[in-house]
């Protein structure tokens, strides 16, 4: 008999990275439903602008660094980033935001890194801020529900939209934006920072049709098929609960005692849960396995960080929603945090005083 000797260390796993990125992708689909059903199928038409470019892209640079193609693709990692830019993305922007977004996603924040495990940002929310900051006019072109449009807007028209600025009858996204009530043209946050620098109080903010559910109409739902699919990546312990138990936890806390000091000027803590990014970024974008801490520790801190970060961009700072900034400053920190939270070795002893 032959015996092998192999180095450690061992880890016994039974999911492959196509696996658990797949089940990742599987996951986001509640709360992708859920965006389909209060704001029509924009959100879907992007999600597969970016998947298609983002597969494009991706084997074109292999290609070039002569590395196998549909061996990487399989991966799913293209497929996660295309999902995740896609869904942050107005439904009803152009389609070239997409397609910008999602090259700016593999080819800088990605590939250009070395690919896969060695990216030092998340691409989907380095793209996102890229977006952001180039285009804040399309990307801040969100609709209303479809229940408060008096405009139609079917699956043809969305497509018709994106692609060329108008719905089949001829009509642009702004007049479909203000065939609704004022305030419903932005989003929830946008409502919420908006009206208070008008000088509105939270509760007379609340009070408006976009409002019409606790965290705005779509948005709670949203939120809630998000974290749906979360609670299913913790049941499979695809994820671990440090970094988004931790990130809610410390957003809320930080919700609360604003909301308690300045209740005219800060919702409650349930209206900053389910709205925005909260729960997508919760467990979807601060969990990447590339960009997030690996120590215990360390996964505590980044999750605090963030929600504490998300919360003063989101009500100190100029931008409605902060998640995609607040991770690519913590993704600065990360690693500091693994240096800093490394266990110690079996069996270390720490330096005598005689040393």
């Amino acid at each position: 008999m032959m015996l092998t000797i192999l180095s450690s260390p061992f880890k016994h796993t039974h999911r492959s990275t196509p696996a658990i990125m797949a089940w990742v992708a599987l996951a986001a689909c509640p709360g992708i439903i859920a965006q389909w059903y209060f704001f029509g199928p924009g959100s879907f038409i992007q999600i597969v602008l970016c998947i298609l470019t983002a597969w494009i892209t991706e084997g074109i640079v292999l290609k070039l660094r002569n590395r196998s193609v549909l061996s990487t693709l399989r991966d799913h990692s293209a497929l996660v980033t295309a999902i995740l830019l896609g869904i942050s993305i107005p439904g009803y922007a152009p389609w070239w935001v997409a397609v910008l977004g999602t090259i700016f996603a593999i080819l800088l924040a990605k590939q250009l890194y070395g690919g896969l495990g060695q990216n030092i940002f998340n691409p989907a929310m380095a793209a996102y801020v890229f977006l952001l900051i180039s285009f804040p006019v399309a990307m801040t072109g969100w609709i209303p529900p479809l229940s408060l449009i008096k405009l139609p807007l079917q699956f043809g028209d969305s497509l018709h939209l994106i692609f060329t600025g108008f719905t089949l009858d001829g009509f642009s996204l702004h007049q479909i934006a203000n065939s609704a009530d004022s305030i419903s043209q932005a989003t929830p946050l946008n409502a919420l920072k908006t009206g208070i620098t008008l000088g509105h109080s939270v509760p007379s903010i609340l009070a408006t049709p976009l409002f019409d559910s606790f965290a705005g109409i779509g948005w709670n739902a949203m939120n809630a098929g998000f974290l749906l699919g979360g609670l299913f990546l913790l049941w499979q312990r695809i994820i671990r609960w440090h970094i988004p138990v931790m990130f809610l936890a410390t957003f809320a806390i930080f919700s609360l005692i604003g909301h308690w000091f300045a209740p005219e000027h800060i919702a409650s803590p349930l209206v900053d849960l389910f709205s925005g990014a909260t729960m997508l970024g919760a467990f979807f974008i601060l969990t990447d396995p590339v960009t997030a801490s690996t120590t215990p520790k360390g996964r505590l801190i980044y999750g605090s960080m963030i929600g504490a970060l998300v919360f003063i961009i989101r009500h100190i700072g100029g931008y409605p929603d902060g998640v995609a900034f607040a991770v690519l400053i913590a993704n600065m920190c990360v690693p500091l945090l693994d240096h800093l939270t490394q266990p110690r070795v079996y069996g270390h002893r720490g330096k005598s005083s005689h040393e």
